[in-house]
């Protein structure tokens, strides 16, 4: 009884590190959305917080629930508790400072960076 009991521990730990957001995305970063209102997000391990220019802060719960990688390009995906899904995207290779969080439909909903507040283009803007 006592293995079946530290198994299903087991399980079940592993399950709850599995669906916590990613330490690449957790911490605080400045966003801006397409009508170039400015936003501060900060994600926790299992929620985060959308605070706006009045400084109302609205908090989601979510969980991770992929992990895409292709030619070094990182997409994170959450589900928050409510249903709704969105991707993290990383789009420059090795570039870990800003993103863009993506909805359901591929829309882009904001331009995220650790440093400043970007619209889209000065992602990618050519350089």
């Amino acid at each position: 009884m006592k293995k079946i009991s530290a198994l299903l521990l087991g399980i079940y730990s592993v399950l709850l590190i599995a669906c916590s957001g990613s330490d690449t995305y957790r911490g605080s970063w400045k966003a801006t959305d397409f009508k170039g209102a400015k936003f501060e997000i900060s994600f926790d391990a299992k929620s985060f917080t959308v605070k706006d220019s009045t400084g109302k802060n609205i908090k989601f719960d979510y969980t991770q629930n992929s992990v895409k990688i292709a030619n070094s390009i990182k997409t994170y995906g959450i589900k928050l508790g409510d249903g709704r899904g969105y991707q993290i995207n990383f789009p420059k290779n090795n570039d870990e400072s800003l993103a863009l969080i993506i909805d359901q439909n591929g829309s882009p909903i904001y331009t995220i960076s650790r440093k400043a507040y970007l619209k889209y283009e000065d992602i990618y803007k050519l350089e």
